[in-house]
């Protein structure tokens, strides 16, 4: 089984999301996942622009950023 470098991106950034899932601290989880967004948003684009995924995982990571800041002040 072999798979290409865009699927190794694709399974790489469902993998922090899921790790995400598994963290008991927020900040954390919201850090793992952001990664998580970031690899699907450069997967989305190695998939000749997906706009659903990049848009989707694009509001994401605002909202875990947004998040994150508001937790640090």
């Amino acid at each position: 089984m072999s798979f290409s470098p865009v699927e190794i991106v694709g399974y790489i950034a469902s993998l922090f999301v899921l790790v995400s899932f598994l963290m008991k601290d927020i900040k954390k989880l919201r850090l793992i996942n952001s990664v998580g967004c970031m690899l699907f948003v450069v997967y989305g684009i190695l998939l000749n622009f997906s706009i659903p995924i990049i848009l989707t995982n694009t509001a994401i990571l605002i909202i875990n950023t947004i998040a994150l800041l508001k937790k640090s002040s």
